[in-house]
This record gives structure tokens, C-alpha cells and sequence, in this order.
């Protein structure tokens, strides 16, 4: 065989007397064959060979994708880089890749040790020379018996096969005390974990502390606070605590430090609430282990997922957090805020930040990120810094904005290559550039916030197979469907006061009667107020759209439609309707319950609406698609 398509022999055994690599070592040229590939959950595993010896082995979820590509194949190579090998229930060896690389395809077989193992001389025993009487009955029922000799009696010796838990325990016997103490309290990669493991150690730097705060609820009240935890892999997991354990750790956690965890729980993070990527989160008790590991200076690899600031609409009153890097701009004096929940006041600043999309964002620091880091910001304005934000929450106010949340993090002109690169634009010409609030190019018609497009997406069917839908409060949804008909037989708008856009009424002797305003007028102005009919794969309904979202819709006023049927004639004012039809849009829509002629019937109201961007309804597919493939 290829030498460059072989395993390398002893690995497996290697991987047992070393089941985590020391730091800083450097981990040899193991290769070994994928054996037995299958799918548990949203991992995979396999049996790693090395032709000799065999070892149970997982594969993390981010190596999904790579199996289903066919980069990683069953029967193929692969060289492993990082790893761990843990104990299942202290008694089976599994063996936890990090990282690893394809070494080759598929193969034609599994590979097996040609190498013949000498044999020891085998035990002969040879039966009595006179031999054995042997008996055959004959068809008449006498017995005939015949002397034969019997064939010898080949005893091989027991071939001796060491388990994995024995290797191990010799390994350690043999060990300096040292070494069996660097073997009893090993260090886990978080990517190594999972919630069916048993004892573990993670050496972790805390990259985000919340607050401690309290709540309350059907079964009490308590208090609970979260951490961001972050190895030096670049691995992050989210750890939160309630109650006793809150109180006790919440002083022991400090934001930089790093800590030695045990005795922890893990369970199937909640992706609806989840803001760091892993598929588990931590759960720490009042028996947690938490020790702080003074000396180490590890860096983790803080992961960014930097979004660019014309890029922020889609995020508008969604729950995901962004991060993004910007050039400030300006930095507003320190102000307090009453907190309505508690009536507590806080101290909030508002800092503006440009990106080289060539708009800019208002961003409100809250707390000490407000006093402290925004002060710093305050005396430096002048020279521009750059800035990277993680964790920021995406609102509609003002068209779009930033603010930051308990765990957001800012950092002042970091070493980062976005940040670098950032800053080159802007001294070479983004100076000079003309920016615009990103906020000032949405139009009032979506100060809903575009993000309300993609959240609480919904057929049809949806709404209308549920008749009492809307009955206790209204309820919100999205809508990806197509003006299928609009009825020109129906009153498309009524006669509005200009001052406030409540109804008016023909005055005697002449003008127009306003109530809100209490006076006569003598123009008003024409408002939309329609109903047209939507259709999606799922069925069809007639919703109501009132004035700014019938303009765009129909791409002129109510007074220029009445115009074109009063000048032009119906059959312009018709076509005019027609090529509103069969055109896809976005809908936000409100549904509630009214009554009409002594029956309750569902009203569904259009409260947003936009025309399809291709590029962000591609997106969110995507993401709905990679939701159904993670179950």
C-alpha cells in the first residue's frame, strides 16, 4: 500500500498513554482509518484503527458538514491534530477529536496489521498408543468395534488481549508521581464535552460576566447571573447560576481572569435564547469547583462575527446579538436614565460609529461601559479610534440602533485585522467620505424594523385554519405572499383632515368638518384604506392596508389614483391596480378578533411592509433550512 495512504502504526496505542495532549506539545503523526461512520444526533462516530488496535471515537458537530460533503468519508485517512480521550461512565475509553484533516477517500477495505506476530511453540498432546475401541452398530443390531488411533490434540497458547482501561492503568503505575497526577487531573477541551460525560476539568478565561440580577416567578423568586467562558481554543460556553451558587460565585468570577471549573452540568442549549455558539450550555450548583488559575496567561481566541452597519436592518427586533467594529464619530456627555422596571436610575452615553459601508449608527453604552469606557472614548473622539463591540442589541428607534446588553464587551482600538483594516479606509478616505445614518434610508414605512420580517414567519394557513385567532389580544406574525387581486369596485379611500387624518365631513355651506380638530376646513386630503386579497402556497386572505403601505404598494397617493379615474378613465385607473398584482412582498401583520353584524369575525391589518430583498430572504432560508438539518 501507498505509505501516503496508510495508518500509522501504534497510534491508538499512543492515543491511550496519552489521552490529552500536554501543553504546548506537539502531537505526532497519528493517522488513522474512519471504521464504522454513523450518525448519533447532530455528531458523528466511528471506531478510529490503526490496523492493530481499535478505539471508539466522536467527531463534533462543526465536522457535520464536512461528513455530509464527502471530505470525510468512512474507510477513509485521517490525521488527527487535537484530541482527547475520555471516560464514559469511568469505564470505556472514547476517543474525542478536535481537530483533524483528511488524509485520503475512501479506501477499498479496512485496513489490517500484515505484520504475523511470532507464534509459540504449540502443545501437542498425543492420545495412547494402543489406541481407541470404536463401536459402529450393524443392521442386524450386532456391534462391530475396530481399533483406530486417534488424531493428536493441538493446544495453542491463549493469545493475552489487553484492554483499554487495562494499557491505561499500567501506563499509570509505571508513571512518576508527577506525570500520575497530570493523568488524574486532566484538562478537557469544550469541545470535548458533552451531558453524558462523567468527571471533567476545564481551564477557562471569563470573557463576559453579566449582572447579577433577580426575578420572580410562578415558583418563587431567586436570583441568577451568566458567564461567558472561553478556552484557549477559542471554544466558548455559556455558564449561569441561581440562587446560593449566584451568590457565591458572582464575587469569584472576575471578567479576564482565567479558572480552573469542575463538577459542572451540561444540558442542550435553548436556541431560541442562545447567544454563544456551542450545542450545550453549563449549569453550576453550590458544589461547582471554581479555582482560579493564577499564573496563566493563556489568550483565547475571542470569536467575532462582525456585521457591517448597512447590514444591520434584517437584526432589527430580532433577539440575536451582533458585533460590529466602527470609527467613532462622536461621543454624547453622560446621561441618567430612570429604569421603569425598578425606578432606578442608570447612566447611559451615546457614542456614533462609521463603518467603510459609508453609514453610520448610534450606539447607547449603559453602566460602567457608559462612565468608564465611554469617558476614554469622550477624551480620544478627536483621533478617531476604533472600536470593536460584541453582543449589541439591534433596535427600530430612530429607523435602526444599537445598545449594549449586560454582557457586551468594547474594546479600544484592538489588534484585530478588521480593525486594522478599518482604520486604513478612514485615514486614507474615509475621512472625507459623506456618511449617513443608516437609519435615515429605511423610511418611516419600515420603522417597524425590517427584522420583523423574518421573526415569527408564518403561512397563511396559519392564520385562517384558526377562527379565534386574535380573540384575547392581537397577535403578530410575518408573511411572505403575493397581492393576488385588489377590488376596483371598492371605497379605496376616505376624505381626511390634513392637520390630523381623522375622517372629515361635507360641511353646510360648504367645506369640510373635522371632529378631532373641532373646525371647518376648507381642502382635505385623500387617505387609503383598502383591503386586498394575499395569496402563498398555503391559501389566500383578504387583508385591510391603510396609506403609507397602499403608496408603496400601488406606487402612487390616493389623490393621483382618483385623478387617473377621473381623468384617464377606469380602464387606466384599472391597470393601475392590475400591476400592483403578482408582485411578492414582506407583510407584517396584526390579527384581532371584531364584531360586524353580531358576529366575530378576524381581521387581519398589514402593519409593515417591504418589497422582497433576495438577498436576506436567502439568508433566512438558509438559516431555517440549517435549523431542520441540526434536529
Amino acid at each position: 500500500m501507498d505509505a501516503a495512504k496508510s495508518v500509522m502504526p501504534g497510534a491508538v496505542a499512543h492515543i491511550l498513554a496519552h489521552p490529552s495532549p500536554a501543553e504546548g506539545a506537539e502531537v505526532p503523526e497519528l493517522v488513522v482509518q474512519v471504521v464504522d461512520l454513523k450518525p448519533i444526533g447532530t455528531r458523528f462516530s466511528f471506531t478510529a484503527s490503526d490496523g492493530k488496535d481499535k478505539i471508539k471515537a466522536m467527531l463534533p458537530t462543526q465536522f457535520a458538514t464536512e461528513v455530509r460533503n464527502g471530505n470525510l468519508q468512512n474507510l477513509g485517512l485521517i490525521r488527527i491534530l487535537d484530541y482527547t480521550c475520555n471516560s464514559i461512565l469511568n469505564k470505556d475509553k472514547v476517543l474525542i477529536i478536535a481537530k483533524c484533516e483528511a488524509v485520503a477517500q475512501a479506501l477499498d477495505a479496512e485496513i489490517s496489521s500484515e505484520a504475523k506476530k511470532e507464534e509459540e511453540p504449540a502443545i501437542v498432546l498425543k492420545p495412547r498408543d494402543e489406541g481407541m475401541d470404536v463401536c459402529k452398530p450393524k443392521d442386524d443390531g450386532m456391534d462391530v468395534c475396530k481399533t483406530v488411533n486417534a488424531a493428536p490434540v493441538v493446544l495453542k497458547p491463549k493469545q493475552e488481549v489487553k484492554s483499554a482501561s487495562q494499557i491505561v492503568n499500567e501506563q499509570r503505575g509505571n508513571a512518576a508521581p508527577a506525570a500520575r497526577l497530570s493523568m488524574t487531573r486532566r484538562v478537557h477541551p469544550l469541545i470535548s464535552l458533552n451531558p453524558y460525560q462523567g468527571n471533567w476539568i476545564i481551564k477557562v478565561r471569563v470573557t463576559s460576566k453579566g449582572n447579577l440580577r433577580n426575578y420572580k416567578n410562578a415558583r418563587g423568586e431567586g436570583c441568577v447571573f451568566n458567564v461567558e467562558l472561553t478556552d484557549e481554543d477559542g471554544t466558548q460556553i455559556q455558564a449561569t447560576m441561581f440562587n446560593e451558587a449566584a451568590k457565591k460565585f458572582y464575587p469569584m468570577f472576575e471578567l479576564g481572569k482565567v479558572y480552573y471549573v469542575s463538577k459542572g452540568s451540561l444540558r442542550i442549549a435553548n436556541k431560541q435564547f442562545k447567544t454563544v455558539k456551542n450545542d450545550y450550555e453549563m449549569t453550576l450548583n453550590e458544589n461547582a469547583v471554581v479555582e482560579e488559575a493564577e499564573g496563566e496567561t493563556f489568550i483565547p481566541q475571542v470569536q467575532y462575527n462582525f456585521v457591517k452597519i448597512d447590514q444591520l436592518g434584517p437584526y432589527v427586533g430580532g433577539r440575536e446579538l451582533v458585533d460590529i467594529v466602527g470609527v467613532v464619530q462622536s461621543v454624547s456627555p453622560t446621561l441618567s436614565v430612570r429604569r421603569k422596571a425598578d425606578n432606578e436610575t442608570i447612566p447611559k452615553r451615546d457614542i456614533v460609529v462609521a463603518d467603510d459601508s459609508g453609514k453610520t449608527v448610534s450606539v447607547s453604552l449603559w453602566n460602567d461601559l457608559a462612565t468608564t469606557t465611554g469617558q476614554e472614548l469622550l477624551d480620544m473622539v478627536d483621533s478617531s479610534p476604533v472600536i470593536a463591540i460584541r453582543s449589541l442589541r439591534v433596535s427600530d428607534f430612530q429607523g435602526v440602533s444599537l445598545s449594549t446588553v449586560g454582557k457586551s464587551t468594547l474594546l479600544v482600538n484592538p489588534d484585530l485585522p478588521e480593525a486594522q483594516n478599518l482604520k486604513s479606509w478612514y485615514d486614507s478616505e474615509g475621512k472625507g467620505t459623506s456618511m449617513a445614518p443608516i437609519g435615515a434610508d429605511m423610511g418611516t414605512a419600515r420603522t417597524g424594523g425590517l427584522r420583523s420580517m423574518y421573526s415569527d414567519r408564518v403561512f397563511l394557513s396559519h392564520i385562517t385554519s384558526d377562527p379565534n385567532m386574535g380573540q384575547e389580544k392581537p397577535v403578530s406574525f410575518s408573511l411572505n405572499a403575493i397581492i393576488s387581486h385588489i377590488k376596483p369596485d371598492q371605497n379605496m379611500w376616505y376624505r381626511a383632515c390634513k392637520a390630523c387624518n381623522k375622517k372629515v365631513t361635507e360641511a353646510v355651506g360648504g367645506g369640510y368638518w373635522c371632529e378631532g380638530c373641532n373646525k371647518n376646513d376648507d381642502e382635505c386630503s385623500l387617505r387609503y384604506i383598502m383591503v386586498i386579497k394575499v395569496s402563498d402556497p398555503t391559501g389566500e386572505a383578504w387583508v385591510s392596508v391603510f396609506n403609507e403601505h397602499a403608496e408603496k404598494i400601488l406606487g402612487c397617493s390616493a389623490e393621483e389614483l382618483d385623478r387617473i379615474r377621473k381623468e384617464e378613465g377606469d380602464d387606466s385607473y384599472t391597470q393601475k391596480l392590475k400591476e400592483a398584482t403578482w408582485v411578492p412582498h414582506l407583510f407584517r401583520v396584526n390579527v384581532v378578533q371584531h364584531e360586524y353584524m353580531n358576529e366575530r369575525r378576524q381581521r387581519i391589518t398589514v402593519r409593515n411592509e417591504a418589497l422582497v430583498d433576495y438577498a436576506a430572504e436567502s439568508k433566512y432560508l438558509l438559516e431555517e433550512i440549517a435549523k431542520l438539518t441540526a434536529c
